[in-house]
């Protein structure tokens, strides 16, 4: 099991399984692994990775998409896009929540809109994928909370768990796509970015506020 590669924003797992429903909404449940935990194709079924306890120096949590008596298939950070994997639950090791917010991003319109236990907290105008290196489509979720190295990011940056399609590295990173802040307004609504998500002051401090874990929905 050591041998196994930890599934975080660097990694790529080609053996993991897709989520077999991506566009799907979740129920809100969220994982954290208090131990690492070994990651399964399917229950009972070959191992594919360990999910680590930090992810970017933040708790590990990770949204559940399925149960089944005794596990749980969770949403993976790593490549590609999707990747999904089932955790056995049934011998300890992970603490369960569930998140009250929804978090939804349209790139056709470039809106987020942000709800807590189903009323709309906002909607906002932000900034998505350029043509060229567009923002990817599919259920992710909150992957980190980082402070931003670039003062033009706003007051923080919140990795998600999924990676530009077009580009495999960016700013010495593996291109994953965060939401964060911007200094020009401007750009709102605007499809300008490298892949992630530009938000307006006021949605960045609500999304400052939702649990790491919490699903996105990107259409």
């Amino acid at each position: 099991m050591a041998e196994l590669p930890l599934t975080t924003t660097y990694t790529t797992l080609p053996a993991a399984p897709r989520d077999p429903a991506p566009t799907d909404p979740t129920s809100g449940l969220v994982l954290h692994p208090t131990t690492t935990q070994v990651v399964y194709a399917h229950p009972g079924g070959p191992p594919v990775a360990r999910l680590p306890v930090t992810q970017l120096k933040s708790p590990t949590w990770v949204p559940v998409i399925a149960t089944r008596p005794g596990w749980e298939q969770v949403l993976l950070p790593s490549r590609p896009n999707g990747s999904a994997g089932w955790i056995y639950v049934g011998g300890g090791g992970v603490q369960k929540a569930r998140s009250p917010y929804r978090v939804e991003v349209e790139t056709a319109t470039r809106t987020l809109t942000v709800h807590h236990s189903g009323r709309k907290l906002g909607s906002w105008k932000v900034a998505v994928g350029a043509p060229e290196t567009p923002t990817p489509i599919g259920r992710t979720f909150v992957l980190a909370a980082v402070s931003p190295t670039y003062p033009g990011y706003g007051s923080l940056v919140l990795p998600l768990g999924t990676h530009s399609t077009t580009l495999h590295t960016f700013d010495d990173g593996p291109a994953t796509v965060a939401m964060h802040g911007w200094q020009d307004q401007e750009i709102f609504g605007q499809p300008v970015s490298h892949g992630c998500i530009r938000l307006p002051d006021a949605a960045l401090r609500v999304m400052s506020r939702v649990p790491l874990g919490t699903p996105v929905l990107i259409s």
